[in-house]
């Protein structure tokens, strides 16, 4: 990728974060993967640097820097080949406590966000239900007054960092769902995991193994008013106002894997010899690779121009989910293409791609499908009927 048109400020973050990351191997990748460690080593260098803190405000101990410079800190980080299984360690402790940066007491933000910033402290996100899907509204984890505490109960699942987090941000509903009003009644809290009244049980998948996807059963978790992010019954629209910033830096991760997909291949199809040429001579490996690069290419100047619309404080519905739909499917696309000019080798584990493959795969999942963003983009640009 290019960027001539970064500030002195982000091509000196782009080039430090490429040098942290670089420092972490394929084979390191591998090895995590394979036996499903969290990348503590890689966090660790993120954190020293100062990068987990990079959206949390200084008086914080943060950076205080835009959405532009986070995504193109995760970019490079997915770019180096570290993947998803790296972007996610770091997005982890980036993203998920937005809520709380702009909806949480003071006494939240003093007490929490100086821990994250520093890598100190891990937050699991519970706000996905296997009974609700895309619908938010139809969230059935309760919370329930009782005296001068709330109990929680139900259940989560995709609960990411569950098995080390030491907190969970759990979106709950506090009343009754209202058709007229759906978004309504529902509330979060910030709360210590307790291992006594939470039940973890580890999802395995397909990929991203280093880094934890779960189950969470809630029975009468216990939390206090000061444990609640924003107003009581607002949970989902504070909850929202971190989701377009979230889609454009899941965006820029997704073109950081096609990068890094593209240039293993690149370099293979230089130097693998087949009927006294390099493959990359011939147009069915060269094409393919070519539009690849054009697709991610076009998808991080949407997810650019997302950014940058973002950061001056205009609306950015449409760009934020336009930038993740065309960079998952680019992204997908690249890593694709890059096995299929391994040949049989991409399928080897040890040529790394096939991890890519696997892990690229999922930003056409989450954290919205792509037949979401195309239902968002047909009703709110468009102004096409709603069909759910």
């Amino acid at each position: 990728m290019t960027d001539e048109n970064l500030t002195e400020l982000q091509q000196d973050l782009v080039q430090h974060a490429r040098e942290i990351a670089s420092e972490f191997s394929l084979t390191y990748w591998y090895e995590k993967d394979e036996a499903a460690e969290y990348p503590w080593e890689f966090v660790r260098a993120f954190a020293d640097a100062g990068y987990l803190g990079i959206i949390i405000p200084p008086e914080y101990g943060g950076l205080g820097l835009g959405i532009t410079e986070a995504a193109l800190l995760l970019r490079e980080i997915a770019a180096s080949g570290a993947g998803t299984s790296g972007a996610a360690a770091v997005h982890f402790y980036v993203f998920p406590p937005a809520p709380i940066i702009h909806h949480g007491t003071d006494a939240m933000k003093s007490a929490f966000l100086p821990q994250m910033a520093k890598g100190e402290l891990l937050m699991a996100f519970g706000v996905t239900e296997p009974n609700a899907g895309s619908d938010t509204s139809r969230t059935s984890t309760r919370a329930v007054r009782d005296g001068d505490r709330w109990l929680i109960n139900g259940q989560k699942v995709w609960t990411t960092n569950a098995q080390n987090a030491s907190h969970i941000l759990l979106l709950t509903r506090t009343s009754p769902r209202d058709d007229e009003r759906p978004f309504e009644g529902m509330t979060l809290f910030f709360v210590p995991l307790d291992r006594a009244r939470c039940t973890i049980r580890l999802i395995k998948k397909l990929g991203r193994a280093a880094v934890d996807s779960n189950e969470v059963f809630i029975d009468n978790l216990e939390a206090q008013d000061a444990d609640i992010v924003g107003e009581i019954g607002k949970g989902f629209y504070h909850l929202i106002t971190g989701l377009n910033p979230e889609r454009i830096v899941l965006a820029m991760e997704a073109i950081g894997m096609g990068i890094a997909a593209l240039r293993l291949a690149t370099e293979y199809a230089k130097e693998r010899i087949v009927f006294n040429n390099p493959i990359g001579s011939y147009q069915a490996v060269a094409h393919p690779l070519a539009d690849s690069w054009a697709h991610l290419q076009a998808a991080e100047l949407m997810a650019m121009r997302a950014a940058a619309l973002f950061d001056k404080g205009k609306h950015c519905g449409a760009e934020a989910n336009a930038a993740k739909y065309l960079a998952a499917d680019a992204g997908f696309q690249a890593c694709d293409v890059a096995l299929q000019t391994h040949g049989g080798f991409g399928y080897a584990k040890e040529y790394h791609i096939e991890r890519l493959w696997r892990e690229s795969r999922l930003y056409r999942l989450a954290p919205i499908s792509q037949e979401m963003v195309l239902n968002y983009l047909s009703e709110r640009v468009l102004g096409l009927p709603k069909s759910y």
